[in-house]
């Protein structure tokens, strides 16, 4: 009797580890956020936004929206830079498998 209760604990943890899909971590983040003007709230479409220390950049769409998608996770320096605005600069941690959102101001000169 124990000898079959065994067996059949045995075969049902064999059959777990053999049909259980294995556990995959994400080791990637997004950053995003949303540029706006200082004074008003405004949104700024067509800025440029420059991530170090990968290098990327983007544009802002009209909505003032921007993304990196994944990053490794770390800390990272955005700067943002828009005609006729002072270029700001805004440091972000992305952390492993989360969305990290940012708003950035710029300010008119």
């Amino acid at each position: 009797m124990k000898r079959t209760l065994f067996l059949t604990f045995l075969c049902g943890a064999l059959a777990c580890f053999t049909s259980c899909e294995p556990i995959v971590y994400d080791t990637f983040g997004t950053l995003s956020g949303t540029v706006v003007e200082m004074a008003t709230g405004d949104v700024i479409a067509g800025a440029v936004v420059t991530l170090a220390p990968s290098g990327k950049n983007t544009y802002t769409g009209v909505d003032g929206f921007f993304e990196f998608q994944d990053l490794e996770a770390q800390q990272y320096t955005l700067t943002v830079q828009a005609t006729g605005y002072s270029t700001n600069r805004k440091t972000v941690t992305v952390v492993a498998g989360a969305t990290e959102k940012v708003n950035i101001t710029l300010e008119k000169r």
